[in-house]
C-alpha cells in the first residue's frame, strides 16, 4: 500500500511538474470570467497549440501572437500591437494563460458592455495617459484601414477623425476620455460590433495556423 501510494505522489508531482509557467485552475478562471470550465478546458487546448508554435515553454511569445493572427512572426502592426499588450496584463512581454482566458472573456456575449467599451478605449490610448488623443486615433484608424487593405488618402482619413471628436469630445479639451468614449459608443454601437465574437470556433478562425480539437459541443462553446 505504501509503494502505491509513493507512485501515486510520484505520479500528482510529474504532472503538475509539467504545468506551463502561470497556469490557474480552470474552475478559478471560469468563476472569474464569462466562460464556462467547458470552455475553459478547450481554451487551453487552443492556449497549448499557440505557446508552442515558436518557443515550446507554455507562454505565448510576440512572434507567437503574430504568427497566429497573420501567419507571420514578422508582421509588425499597430493593432495587433495593441492586441498583445492588452492581453500581456502583467506587462512582461509573454501571455500565461491566466491573461489569455481573462482578455478573451472581453470578447464573450454575456461580458458587460461597459467592460468590451473600456477595453476598446484602452486599445486607442496608446501612450496609456487616460485619454485618446488625436494623433492617436489617426495612428489606430490609419492601422484598421491598413489591416483590411484599405487605402484612403490623408484628407479622408483627417475628416473621419475629425468627425469623430466633434462627436466625442463633448469637453473641448482636444482629448476624448473615458466618460466621452462610452457616451459615443452608446450613440454609435457599431464601433465595439467586432468586441463580441458568437462562437470559441471564431478564435480559432482568427488564429488561422492552428484547429481547435475538443470534445466539447459545439452548443457549449458559445461566447460571441
Amino acid at each position: 500500500m505504501t509503494g502505491t501510494m509513493l507512485a501515486l505522489k510520484g505520479c500528482f508531482r510529474s504532472l503538475t511538474s509539467r504545468r506551463p509557467p502561470g497556469f490557474e485552475n480552470h474552475d478559478l478562471l471560469a468563476s472569474e470570467t464569462s466562460f464556462s470550465v467547458n470552455e475553459v478546458d478547450a481554451l487551453y487546448v487552443l492556449y497549448e497549440k499557440l505557446s508552442s508554435s515558436i518557443i515550446d515553454d507554455g507562454l505565448i511569445h510576440k512572434e507567437e501572437f503574430l504568427l497566429a493572427l497573420f501567419n507571420s512572426s514578422l508582421k509588425q502592426n499597430l493593432f495587433a500591437q495593441r492586441l498583445f499588450d492588452l492581453f500581456d496584463i502583467k506587462h512582461n512581454g509573454v501571455i500565461e494563460f491566466g491573461e489569455f482566458v481573462r482578455s478573451l472573456s472581453i470578447f464573450h456575449p454575456r461580458t458587460p458592455q461597459a467592460d468590451k467599451i473600456e477595453f476598446a478605449f484602452k486599445m486607442y490610448d496608446l501612450r496609456h495617459t487616460g485619454f485618446i488623443e488625436r494623433d492617436e486615433l489617426k495612428e489606430m484608424v490609419f492601422a484598421i484601414l491598413k489591416e483590411s487593405k484599405l487605402t484612403l488618402p490623408d484628407d479622408a482619413i483627417e475628416a473621419i477623425v475629425d468627425k469623430t471628436f466633434v462627436e466625442a469630445d463633448t469637453k473641448g479639451d482636444g482629448r476624448i476620455d473615458l466618460e466621452e468614449w462610452k457616451e459615443l459608443v452608446i450613440r454609435y454601437p457599431s464601433i465595439i460590433k467586432n468586441m463580441t465574437l458568437p462562437f470559441l470556433k471564431e478564435i480559432t478562425q482568427m488564429f488561422p495556423s492552428f484547429v481547435l480539437t475538443t470534445e466539447a459541443q459545439d452548443s457549449q462553446l458559445v461566447f460571441e
